[in-house]
């Protein structure tokens, strides 16, 4: 027989009020979300981006929290929040972004990327309401995970601290960006404009994918980006391929083969001078790699790939050198609309992905170089007529703003007891030195020097910037557990 002692032991250990609050309101946050998700917010679509901030703010509000809207300009507005502990001796701002990347409604399941679906594992259609959800059940939706979900979770979790008669430890400020994914434009001109908002003792990043292993992650750098729109010109208007083909020189072969001297292959990149400057990581952060979780086969399997490039580094390993990525190329028509042309121009927009010691406009003008050593004329322009007859080869380059990455160090203090806290709902969690992906963090260390700590919940394989964006419910219910501890202990 066991010992009522024991079985009471047990019970109260199994007790999780928090657990049940959120099993009890599955459907009612799931309601709520999918109003959220269900708003169009393209960056580039201001006034959906506008609707987006006013009902954030106005969840927000509902929960008590007085917040506003920044404007600066004719800017996406940011969505600020404050708390107030009386007593606190900190501050800890929360950063989100609740733009999201173009879509093209056509690549979607459903033709609808702002109709948000539940969908089980084999991709059939369920109600949104459900008396019990399976934690593998996902809602589709452009946004469901990058970047709307962290807020989702956060507004959730001041429900159930004020529930729960939890009580906050420190001030609390949040602060949600809406030109994200344009590349946080105009970020630093918010941050210059409100420094008295933004003072703290720690930035709290929330974004991005947990662990390929859905093991939480904290993850204490990023590296850096910026991009590259590049058009090779060719002649003044299509032409037939019979008549002119192998006569005039064609924009797309000639762009084919300036993109593939880019690279030898292998994902070395050959602009001159491209690595040079990297820091590369110290041996704690090497240390950290080496305990991460291997993923490598699994994803091969997942991604359908038979090799990698990188050396034969691990994937978190690669994170340390910067990339040149080609993003799309476009050059007249394809497949069943393809028609016999030498094509006008030639289109690729590439992505750099930036490392510690590396700069972004440095790295734009080695680019630029590259391609003129070459034999291209670079220009930030279409080319004029005289231009076109004085030179063969022309290429446009035109940029985008960027930013550098940045790493904090896996010893500093406050970031180990973001970790222990997390640990403490969540169960051990990988620490990541760097991700491979960029958020804005240089421009938050720039402007308040406050050290910067990303806490991502989403799954890994949720489509981001991509067809089909989906959020797997259990990051959800595990990441609003994660905000709570946040919110209420930190």
């Amino acid at each position: 027989m066991i010992p009522l002692l024991l079985i009471a032991s047990l019970a109260a250990a199994a007790a999780d009020p928090l657990r049940d609050y959120i099993q009890a309101r599955e459907s009612l946050i799931l309601k709520e979300f999918a109003g959220l998700v269900a708003i169009p917010n393209v960056s580039a679509d201001l006034p959906n981006v506008r609707r987006n901030a006013a009902a954030i703010q106005k969840m927000f509000e509902q929960r008590g929290v007085p917040t506003r809207l920044l404007v600066l300009n004719d800017y996406a507005p940011i969505v600020f929040g404050e708390i107030v502990t009386p007593g606190a001796k900190r501050t800890v701002n929360f950063y989100a972004h609740y733009d999201g990347m173009p879509v093209n409604p056509a690549e979607w399941i459903n033709k609808q990327p702002f109709l948000p679906e539940l969908r089980d594992g084999a991709g059939k259609v369920l109600p949104l309401e459900q008396a019990k959800y399976d934690g593998e059940w996902r809602l589709y939706g452009r946004a469901s995970a990058d970047d709307k979900a962290p807020i989702m979770a956060m507004l959730i979790a001041l429900d159930a601290i004020k529930a729960l008669g939890m009580k906050h430890q420190s001030n609390i400020r949040f602060f949600f960006e809406g030109e994200e994914e344009a590349g946080s434009t105009h970020l630093t001109e918010y941050l210059k404009a409100h420094k008295e908002l933004v003072k703290g003792d720690l930035w709290l990043i929330c974004d991005g994918p947990v662990h390929q292993n859905r093991q939480q992650s904290v993850v204490f750098g990023v590296r850096g980006s910026t991009n590259l729109n590049l058009t090779v010109y060719g002649p003044k208007k299509g032409l037939h391929s019979g008549h002119y083909g192998g006569w005039v020189p064609n924009p797309a072969q000639r762009l084919a083969r300036l993109i593939a001297g880019f690279s030898d292959g292998e994902g070395h990149v050959l602009v001159k001078d491209f690595y040079k400057g990297v820091v590369p990581f110290n041996a704690a952060e090497l240390a950290a790699i080496q305990r991460i979780p291997a993923v490598e086969e699994m994803l091969k399997e997942e991604f359908g790939i038979a090799d990698t490039e990188g050396d034969g580094k691990r994937l978190f390993e690669t994170y340390s050198l910067p990339t040149l990525n080609l993003r799309g190329i476009q050059a007249a028509n394809v497949g069943s609309m393809a028609t016999n042309v030498v094509p006008a121009e030639a289109n690729a927009t590439l992505d750099i992905r930036l490392v510690k010691g590396l700069d972004w406009k440095t790295q734009l003008e080695r680019v630029k170089a590259h391609i003129a050593a070459q034999g291209y004329l670079v220009l930030d322009r279409a080319p004029s007529d005289a231009e076109r007859r004085k030179h063969s080869k022309i290429v446009k380059v035109t940029t985008r703003e960027g930013y550098n990455s940045v790493r904090t160090p896996l010893n500093l203090p406050i970031a180990q007891e973001v970790v222990k806290l997390v640990e403490s709902v969540a169960g051990p969690v990988v620490q990541i030195p760097s991700h491979g992906g960029s958020v804005p963090l240089a421009m938050f260390e720039e402007v308040t020097g406050m050290p910067l700590v990303m806490v991502p919940i989403v799954n890994h394989d949720n489509n981001q910037h991509a067809p089909n964006e989906n959020l797997r419910l259990q990051n959800l219910w595990d990441g609003i557990r994660v905000m709570t501890v946040l919110l209420s202990r930190l």
